[in-house]
């Protein structure tokens, strides 16, 4: 089953679970924000996506300069550490089916999981 890491208030997102819907794929949402990731959960999916840490933040929210995580000498921990204690730091939406994952900006980005 494909799974989302969702936000209901992104157009991003909801664009994405449309896409998934439309393809007739049976999908379990995963609404991130109220049920955050485990650290050990977000390294896994750091893994399925092939990227590190760094690459899955969101750069453009307040949270990012506050916590100065901008900071190139964070360690890839700090960093997922960061992403746990405020899941809105996290990009989105991500679609994960078995064991990859991929950030659904663009939506296109989903069509290489379903094939």
């Amino acid at each position: 089953m494909i799974k989302i890491l969702h936000n209901p208030r992104c157009s991003k997102s909801r664009e994405a679970l449309a896409l998934l819907q439309q393809q007739a794929q049976p999908v379990e949402v995963v609404e991130y924000l109220k049920n955050p990731l485990t650290a050990d959960e977000l390294a896994t999916l750091l893994g399925m996506l092939g990227i590190p840490a760094r690459q899955l933040l969101r750069i453009k929210e307040d949270e990012y300069k506050q916590l100065g995580l901008d900071n190139m000498a964070l360690s890839e921990q700090q960093l997922i550490e960061a992403m746990v204690q405020q899941p809105k730091l996290m990009e989105r939406p991500v679609i994960i089916n078995g064991n990859k994952a991929v950030i659904g900006r663009p939506a296109s980005n989903i069509l290489s999981l379903l094939s």
